[in-house]
């Protein structure tokens, strides 16, 4: 008489599984853990740029005094929008299927994990429409955008580096981040190789203790979310290098995202059980946007091939 299967005998016995979800959804944004966020009253927040300063002049005894002009400032106004999302979970599934993992707090950690990526996407590429907030493409100047010089873009060079941070001149030219894709990152090291590698130097050490590449003293922060689409000439697949500086709470300095102060962070609130279903339903919502406060605290270099 044959063995029993292994079909069979898997009725008799169930697989040892694993408690926990391994995430499978990743994308590198290496600036999120040191990006700031302020809280603000209210939905949004005004500031005052300087537009054309009130002028002066040089005189001599007896001379007639004729610089009277006034200052003039741009207003600017960044709106908080709303990330959010319902995890709503079955009765029956919650109480027969949530021995190893919860089901309630597993669609939430989801949800929360989701905003958490959508801000990070709108930090990039928001356009300031649709209920976006505006992200740093939209948010660069044409005065502090340095596109190509070649037709059809050009691959990063450290002349191109060199250009882009000397555009950030805010805090008297310090500047805080250089952000690029994985594969311009790839190109840089590229160069790095190409004079013989880099030092200890070069490197530079985030909160979490891992170590990523500094060129010049400016921390490498790669980031996924930077597009690799851009059309120059005949080229499809180009892509962008930003350089810029960190607002210090002074709301006087570069970038900083924005929040709801009296609501800061995510937000987890319980709706209650779904009128005409056995569901209980979490809401999962963010109230958040960003700022860009000095406009020479932004700078980008487009037309990038590599």
């Amino acid at each position: 008489m044959p063995s029993i299967t292994l079909v069979e005998s898997a009725k008799l016995c169930q697989d040892d599984f694993v408690a926990g979800i391994i995430e499978n959804v990743i994308d590198v944004n290496q600036i999120y853990q040191l990006f700031p966020m302020e809280g603000i009253d209210g939905n949004s927040l005004a500031y005052n740029r300087e537009n054309v300063l009130g002028d002066t002049q040089v005189v001599g005894v007896g001379d007639t005094i004729t610089a009277k002009a006034a200052a003039t400032f741009n207003q600017v106004t960044s709106s908080l929008t709303t990330i959010i999302g319902d995890a709503e979970v079955n009765g029956l599934v919650q109480a027969t299927r949530s021995k190893l993992n919860d089901q309630t707090a597993t669609q939430i950690a989801s949800k929360a994990k989701s905003a958490g990526r959508q801000f990070q996407d709108m930090m990039v590429n928001g356009t300031g429409a649709a209920n976006q907030f505006p992200g740093l493409i939209t948010l660069c100047s044409a005065g502090k955008t340095i596109a190509s010089a070649g037709a059809n873009g050009d691959a990063l060079s450290f002349n191109t580096m060199d250009v882009l941070i000397d555009a950030v001149t805010d805090k008297d030219g310090q500047v805080d981040y250089l952000i690029m894709n994985s594969r311009t990152v790839r190109s840089y090291k590229a160069l790095l190789r190409g004079l013989g590698g880099n030092s200890v130097d070069d490197m530079y050490e985030l909160p979490s203790g891992s170590r990523i590449n500094a060129y010049s003293g400016v921390p490498i922060f790669r980031n996924d979310w930077v597009p690799v689409t851009q059309v120059r000439g005949t080229t499809t697949n180009a892509t962008s290098v930003f350089a810029g500086t960190f607002d210090d709470g002074s709301r006087k300095h570069g970038v900083a995202g924005l929040t709801a102060s009296e609501a800061a962070g995510l937000q987890v609130e319980y709706v209650g059980v779904h009128q005409t279903k056995d569901e209980k339903i979490y809401r999962v919502k963010w109230y958040v946007s960003m700022a860009l406060f000095n406009l020479n605290g932004l700078a980008m270099a487009t037309g990038i091939t590599n």
